[in-house]
């Protein structure tokens, strides 16, 4: 998770480039088509077109409609945001996951757990500033994107028992590509070669990243493994000053803060609940004859 969420930063940085530039949804189209070529990589590893069939479709289209908007949100958010910003606020993406998974998923969440998860979006109410003139519309995008997002991960959990990581990857690659397609007809912008390698370099950090989420969220349960994509906002920052000088507002890191406080609670509770009950030191000591 720390490795996807460290290519994706990558990837978000490149699109933000180019964001004012291309349209969205011709950047979707045009870095999917290079998308697959990390797919047929993946497939080719695991043993070729087996690795790739489908048995729940319905599934997979559920969380393909998810990527699909989550995506779209996003990179929408980039144009008008900051880049760390826009991480940071798609950070309420594992505090959805958490409130979901009881439904979706079966997963017991308790009180303390339900109590990190309201602080972590008091967190995301600073950020977004919902009051006056301090209301930014612009985060409702990476807002959505998180709520979308939320349920992608979920349904990646629950389709870990009938489909593979690659099958998942192409379906939802496609979607994407398909949802970017159907809007170039009405907005398109022949790119430069320069812009067309970035994009296929996007692709590439893309297809990479998604699988090791994938994986990621294939080998433990939601609400563990999802907090560790924080450690995007890291790169986020980084990257944001480099490429745009971009300093976070003291609301984006007061209300990072408690997302992310909050998500590490709520990691540490899901650990303590696994942890093996301490052996009482009488029952480990010998029995004299």
């Amino acid at each position: 998770m720390v490795g996807g969420s460290a290519l994706i930063t990558l990837n978000d940085s490149i699109i933000k480039s180019l964001g004012g530039i291309y349209p969205v949804g011709e950047m979707l189209f045009v870095r999917c088509l290079f998308t697959l070529i990390p797919v047929a990589y993946f497939a080719w590893r695991a043993g070729g077109l087996a690795s790739l069939r489908v048995n729940d479709w319905t599934g997979q289209a559920i969380r393909a409609v998810a990527v699909v908007s989550s995506a779209f949100c996003f990179v929408y958010g980039l144009k008008f945001l900051p880049l760390a910003d826009n991480v940071a606020i798609a950070f309420a993406g594992p505090l959805f996951v958490t409130a979901l998974a009881p439904f979706l998923l079966g997963e017991f969440v308790g009180w303390k757990r339900w109590t990190a998860v309201l602080v972590g979006f008091a967190g995301v109410l600073i950020m977004v500033r919902p009051t006056g003139a301090g209301l930014q519309w612009a985060a409702l995008l990476p807002l959505g994107a998180a709520l979308t997002g939320a349920v992608r991960d979920i349904w990646t959990r629950r389709l870990r028992l009938t489909e593979t990581s690659e099958s998942i990857l192409l379906v939802t690659t496609t979607a994407v590509g398909l949802g970017g397609l159907v809007t170039v007809p009405f907005a398109w912008v022949t790119p430069t070669l320069p812009h067309l390698a970035a994009l296929a370099v996007s692709g590439l950090l893309l297809g990479c990243s998604h699988f090791l989420v994938i994986e990621a969220l294939r080998l433990t349960e939601a609400a563990v493994v999802v907090p560790f994509k924080y450690s995007a906002f890291v790169w986020a920052v980084l990257l944001g000053f480099i490429m745009w000088g971009d300093i976070p507002q003291p609301w984006t890191l007061a209300g990072v803060v408690l997302v992310i406080g909050s998500g590490l609670y709520i990691l540490n509770r899901e650990l303590m609940q696994r942890a093996p009950a301490p052996v009482p030191a009488s029952a480990t000591r010998p029995r004299l004859p």
